[in-house]
């Protein structure tokens, strides 16, 4: 690092010399060109590190930390228990436990609790019927327990209204079906457990949905509700069991574009009983759908047609019978074949053996 020399200083160091005596009287006037460049410019050197201003001091030292390297080469055998103890303690590490533990959170449950079993013959038996007016007696019967639940409901969610959660199941209901006919994989997530996630997104691989909700035949309504608690009383689960009489449209193509299941012109009377969860013990849990109750009596669906490949099996021709004739020149032509294969074979030896120049 070059550095100016004052001139104050260019002064005693010409005092400083015996033979120029006149010069330390006069100044710098009279010196010699080469002598005046040379204590006006002088190269002075020093350490890089040191901070040329001392102001800041402190805080550049904060700048940096020490930081105490462990002994790599020292083995664990050699360090006695209570050394061990001293610097864990001294680092503020917990000892280390004999068991291995995995924190986990439960977002739903595993099933249905206690499930809504429909009556049979339900949307088709009316109520002025002796079949119908069982049915009701029977939904009576069963809405005690299910009264207590909702109050259990409101203990943690105040604003909840059995009357006023059909049309709020409705829309969770729809938004789930209409993020799986996208295939929005990540969406669906809000809307769906994740217990109900593969079932729903099973087999939708290669495959393109088409679905619609078109209109409600009856107002959604609760039909069913419990709590129940899982590994301790402080962690509730709410299931509640909402009925649908609704019309969609659905059909379902391959990835051929071939028509599998369904179709887009008709239409057809959906009616689902569907249970919806809540973790009601988390401040920020909300209504998933969990799944559907497929009752007992109701006749198995037909599995939809899988297209396939086919490949034709190629079939042999029978042999020909041959007349007199054809046989006499077969066995012409094939006594005729050998003859010309010894001459073909004969014909490299003859021109193998050596020849001589006249």
């Amino acid at each position: 690092m070059e550095k100016l020399v004052s001139a104050k200083a260019c002064l005693k160091f010409v005092q400083m010399m015996p033979s120029v005596p006149q010069a330390a009287s006069s100044g710098l006037g009279i010196l010699a060109p080469a002598l005046q460049n040379m204590l006006q410019m002088q190269q002075v050197r020093h350490r890089q590190t040191k901070h040329w201003k001392p102001e800041f001091k402190r805080l550049r030292k904060q700048k940096f930390v020490k930081i105490e390297l462990p002994n790599f080469r020292e083995k664990p055998e050699d360090i006695s228990k209570e050394e061990m103890r001293s610097r864990m303690k001294e680092r503020g590490v917990l000892p280390p436990r004999p068991w291995m533990e995995r924190p986990f959170h439960i977002s739903c449950t595993g099933g249905i609790f206690e499930p809504y079993v429909p009556p049979e013959g339900d949307g088709k038996k009316s109520i002025i019927s002796s079949t119908g007016a069982k049915q009701k007696l029977e939904f009576l019967e069963k809405k005690s327990k299910s009264m207590l639940a909702v109050r259990k409901i409101r203990s943690y969610d105040e604003a909840f209204s059995s009357d006023q959660f059909g049309a709020e199941a409705q829309e969770i209901y729809v938004a789930a079906h209409t993020q799986m006919a996208a295939k929005e994989k990540y969406k669906i997530r809000e809307y769906v457990s994740e217990r109900c996630y593969p079932e729903m997104m099973h087999n939708v691989k290669d495959k393109t949905i088409h679905w619609r909700f078109l209109q409600s035949l009856e107002p959604p309504r609760v039909v069913h509700a419990r709590c129940t608690e899982v590994i301790t009383k402080e962690n509730q689960f709410a299931q509640v069991t909402v009925r649908f009489h609704t019309q969609q449209m659905l059909a379902i193509y391959d990835r051929f574009g071939r028509l599998m299941h369904g179709s887009e012109i008709l239409t057809k009377d959906v009616l689902e009983y569907v249970v919806f969860e809540k973790h009601i013990s988390n401040e920020y849990g909300k209504w998933r759908l969990h799944d559907k109750i497929i009752p007992d009596w109701l006749p198995a669906k037909q599995p939809s047609p899988i297209t396939y490949r086919l490949i034709e099996d190629v079939e042999e021709e029978p042999p020909k019978e041959l007349s007199a004739g054809d046989e006499a020149k077969q066995l012409e032509a094939g006594s005729e074949q050998p003859k010309e294969q010894l001459q073909l074979a004969s014909a490299p030896e003859r021109s193998s053996k050596p020849t001589l120049a006249i």
